[in-house]
């Protein structure tokens, strides 16, 4: 039987082995938008001095994220699924920096096997840790930070976990739980210019795609790559 470990993004480090980072407002929903467009990878990193100078090391980069929920001004795009996914970016490699999703990428440096997650890429998540077939996994639970309570992403990580264990949760209960969360709350009190409810809406399409989103080290970088055809190729395993 599997254990499951979960983490806030204070305790990154204490995780281990098969690691989940997950954000569903609105990082890693962003991420999966963005190769639902076209994009070939994305290079998540820490800060945005880094996201601009590899910009200029990649022909094809283009920069998203955000500081504080907001688009910096340098960017490319901010972190918004559904402005990322009105884009063409057949071909673009993204450079994404946020303030909790990549920052627990960066900074799980225990992980053997690391992946990123939101209810978006929920079940194909939980198809690859099935596969991987694992005694424990953990989840670094992103949201709970910067004064947060991080349900959002608790509820996420939690059914992930039931999938992986083998049952069949209804998605709903887990969705209320984002709704009610600190910072889903923000999202629908439209208050905050740029906590969009369409954002919101697109971040709780449970399963919208087929693909996990695994984090693999290339040339001393982290990059996230989307895999469509199964898990044979044993890559990150």
């Amino acid at each position: 039987m599997t254990k499951f470990f979960y983490y806030p993004l204070s305790n990154v480090q204490m995780a281990s082995g098969v690691t989940v980072v997950v954000d569903v407002l609105r990082a890693f929903t962003t991420a999966a938008y963005a190769f639902g467009a076209g994009a070939d990878e994305i290079y998540p990193v820490g800060t945005i001095d880094e996201a601009l100078k590899l910009k200029t090391e990649l022909p094809n980069g283009l920069t998203m994220g955000e500081v504080d929920a907001k688009k910096p001004e340098a960017f490319d795009f901010g972190n918004s699924p559904a402005a990322i996914n009105k884009q063409k970016l057949q071909g673009k490699i993204m450079i994404q920096r946020t303030s909790a999703g990549t920052q627990g990428i960066v900074q799980a440096v225990n992980a053997d096997n690391l992946l990123a997650a939101s209810f978006v890429v929920a079940s194909a998540t939980a198809n690859y840790l099935r596969w991987l077939e694992t005694s424990s996994i953990s989840f670094i639970i992103t949201g709970d930070s910067l004064g947060r309570d991080g349900d959002e992403d608790r509820a996420c990580a939690e059914y992930i976990a039931a999938l992986v264990s083998g049952h069949q949760p209804n998605p709903d209960i887990f969705i209320e739980r984002v709704k009610k969360s600190t910072v889903g709350r923000l999202f629908l009190n439209g208050l905050n210019p740029h906590l969009s409810e369409q954002d919101f809406l697109m971040s709780t399409r449970v399963d919208q795609f087929d693909f996990p989103l695994v984090v693999y080290r290339d040339k001393q970088r982290l990059v996230i790559r989307r895999n469509l055809v199964g898990f044979s190729s044993g890559e990150n395993r």
